[in-house]
């Protein structure tokens, strides 16, 4: 909810949930062929240390959450065959506000010229 505000405060409007594109991206920006996704730090495995592998049970968790990384990889390949551009947006990185919004207004922007 927080990236989604972000974005509209910037003045841009998204669709959300893409199903009918790879991934189902959180954002989908159809007239500028960009998508955002918001990741979580654990179930995609972000290397960030903002999350603990779990204790319990890693035999059935791993290679759950390895298969949802090498998913996300086909996922944008995918995308970018399709001529798509896309941004991950990770679960940690929401709480920088300020770095956020300029991440998000450089990727969107670079719409301008292409």
């Amino acid at each position: 909810m927080v990236v989604r505000h972000l974005v509209h405060s910037l003045g841009y409007r998204y669709r959300l949930h893409g199903r009918q594109l790879p991934g189902t991206p959180d954002l989908v920006f159809p007239s500028r062929k960009k998508v955002i996704f918001v990741h979580g730090c654990y179930w995609h495995l972000h290397r960030c240390g903002k999350y603990r592998l779990p204790k319990t049970r890693r035999s059935f968790w791993m290679p759950k959450l390895e298969e949802n990384r090498r998913r996300d990889i086909r996922n944008k390949s995918a995308l970018t065959r399709m001529g798509w551009g896309y941004l991950v947006i990770w679960e940690c990185e929401v709480k920088d506000r300020e770095k956020l919004l300029s991440t998000i207004r450089r990727f969107l922007d670079d719409y301008e010229s292409d």
